[in-house]
């Protein structure tokens, strides 16, 4: 079984719930579910839509105005970027075309528009989004990929807890939450991509493309 971060198959259980194991890989430290336990595109997208997220809702505002007023603030005015994993009612990316930018969404549930694969952003946005990847490495490498140099990647995940507190750490226990991100996986996808790094308040991670680099090479 391979780590669907970095492809190590150095990976022990790290816990073993009432409904499905999760496995820690000994390189990244990603914890997550084997492929055996991931639901199906159509249970996943039926979830999703229990979610009642829009952009009239003042409180979902208030949630993603962690991640979109530290990232405006870095931003040059006008900037072009993508909210990868937008979700069934796009928000972010409305906020962030109301303080000047340009964004285009996607998501392969609800906004499958490959088309906008193929661009290059000054910024990428995936809030709540890394913990559904099924293959979040081959993933961060197609965002690394069109990406600009000197660009940013702004995350929204809760940070995995230790193994004394994981068996109580209710983010587990969504069904398609099947990847979790301590700070140390963070810092291996820094590295591995050649990103600064940057931890803010309310499970904001911020990372910035070095100019002039390419990603390390891994079998994916």
């Amino acid at each position: 079984m391979d780590c669907p971060l970095c492809c190590s198959r150095q990976n022990r259980l790290f816990f073993q719930g009432k409904d499905r194991p999760f496995y820690q890989c000994h390189v990244c430290l990603l914890v997550f579910v084997p492929a055996s336990h991931y639901l199906s595109i159509e249970a996943e997208r039926g979830h999703y839509r229990q979610h009642d997220n829009h952009p009239e809702d003042p409180g979902y505002r208030a949630f993603l105005s962690r991640l979109c007023v530290p990232l405006c603030k870095r931003l040059a005015p006008h900037s072009s970027g993508l909210d990868f994993g937008s979700g069934p009612g796009p928000t972010l990316s409305v906020m962030l075309e109301e303080t000047g930018h340009k964004v285009a969404i996607y998501d392969p549930a609800f906004a499958p528009d490959m088309l906008v694969l193929n661009r290059q952003y000054q910024f990428i946005t995936a809030t709540e989004v890394v913990e559904h990847l099924h293959t979040p490495g081959k993933i961060l490498n197609q965002l690394n990929a069109i990406l600009l140099p000197g660009g940013w990647l702004g995350i929204m995940t809760s940070l995995a807890p230790d193994k004394r507190r994981f068996p109580d750490w209710h983010y587990k226990n969504d069904p398609t939450h099947v990847c979790f991100y301590s700070s140390e996986t963070f810092g291996y996808i820094a590295h591995r991509f050649h990103y600064d790094l940057e931890f803010l308040e309310g499970n904001v991670i911020l990372l910035k493309k070095k100019v002039d680099t390419e990603p390390d090479s891994i079998t994916m």
